[in-house]
C-alpha cells in the first residue's frame, strides 16, 4: 500500500532533526526536510516560507530557531501551528526546553492548535559538547563559562530523536508533555571531566563572572542576539530550577536514557575532540 503521510522536519540539517530525517527514512517514512539552506526552504523569520512547506503534510515536528526561550517565539509557533492545521497538518511535535517561561507558552498554542500533539521537553543537550557550541572550547582544553557547581541532568540528542520519531509516527504519544533528561544530574565540571577520562586529555573547567564572558561573547563577534539567548541560558536558566531527573524516556520508549559517560566514550573514540 502507498504511504500517503508526509512529515515535515523543520530544522532538518540541525542536532536533532537530522537524526529524526534519518530515522524517519530508516523506516520508509517520506519526508521534507525544512531548513534555510538546502532541503525546502522554511525560515521561522519569514512566514512566508511556510506555507508551501507544509503543503501536502500531515505531520510536523517544530524545532524553533535559534531557540524558544526568545521573546516573540510562542507567537510565532502559535501562527505556524495554526497555519498547519488549516492546511491538514493532524501532528505536531514540539522540541521544548526545561525551565524556558517562553517556550511553556509554544506548548500551550501546540496543544490549542487542535492538532495530535507531543510536546518533548529537553535538558542541556550531550551534543553541545561536541556539536558546534562548545566544541572548539573542549578542543583548546578549557571551557570556560559563568556556571556553578550546579546540578543538570544532560540528555543525549540520541534519546530526543528517538522520542520525536515514535511520536511523529504513533497515536499513543498524543497529549503527552515527555520530560527528557538523562539518567543522573553532572555539574558542568563533573560532565567535562567525564570527557577528559574518556578522550585520555587534560580538560579544565573554570568558573567565570557573567561580565567576563559576555565580554569574551564580544570579542568573538557573537551576534547581540544570540549572545544574549547564551547568557539568558547560562545564568539564569541552569541556577538550578532543572536540578532534577525526568522520566520522558522512560515512558515513553520504555527503556532508560542514555548515559553522559556512553555519550563521552564513544564521542571520544572519533577523535573530534582531539582535532
Amino acid at each position: 500500500m502507498r504511504n500517503t503521510t508526509l512529515t515535515l522536519v523543520t530544522g532538518g540539517t540541525g542536532k536533532t532533526g537530522r537524526r529524526i530525517t534519518e530515522r524517519l527514512t530508516r523506516g520508509d517514512v517520506p519526508v521534507r526536510i525544512g531548513t534555510r539552506s538546502g532541503g525546502v526552504p522554511f525560515d521561522w523569520a519569514n512566514r512566508n516560507s511556510w506555507e508551501h512547506a507544509l503543503e501536502g503534510v500531515t505531520a510536523a515536528y517544530v524545532s524553533y530557531y535559534p531557540d524558544l526561550a526568545l521573546p516573540g517565539s510562542a507567537d510565532a509557533v502559535a501562527a505556524f501551528s495554526d497555519l498547519a492545521v488549516s492546511i491538514g497538518v493532524r501532528r505536531l511535535v514540539l522540541l521544548s526546553g526545561r525551565g524556558e517561561e517562553e517556550a511553556r507558552l509554544a506548548e500551550k498554542a501546540v496543544a490549542a492548535s487542535g492538532a495530535e500533539w507531543t510536546v518533548v521537553r529537553c535538558a542541556w543537550f550531550n551534543q553541545n559538547f561536541s556539536e558546534n557550541y562548545l566544541l572548539d572550547a573542549v578542543r583548546t582544553g578549557r571551557v570556560a563559562l559563568p556556571v556553578g557547581p550546579v546540578g543538570e541532568p544532560f540528555v543525549d540528542v540520541e534519546d530526543i530523536a528517538d522520542v520525536a520519531s515514535a511520536a511523529l509516527t504513533s497515536d499513543r504519544h498524543a497529549g503527552e508533555i515527555y520530560e527528557l533528561t538523562g539518567p543522573r544530574l553532572l555539574t558542568f565540571e563533573q560532565a567535562v571531566a567525564a570527557i577528559g577520562r574518556a578522550s585520555g586529555r587534560d580538560l579544565a573547567f573554570t568558573r567565570v563572572s557573567e561580565e567576563a564572558y559576555a565580554a569574551a561573547l564580544a570579542v568573538e563577534q557573537v551576534p547581540a542576539e544570540l549572545a544574549e539567548l547564551i547568557m539568558y541560558v547560562l545564568t539564569t536558566v541552569l541556577d538550578g530550577r532543572n536540578a532534577h531527573l525526568g522520566d520522558g524516556v522512560q515512558r515513553a520508549l520504555g527503556r532508560e536514557p542514555r548515559d553522559f559517560d556512553d555519550y563521552a566514550r564513544e564521542t571520544a573514540s572519533t577523535g573530534i575532540w582531539n582535532s
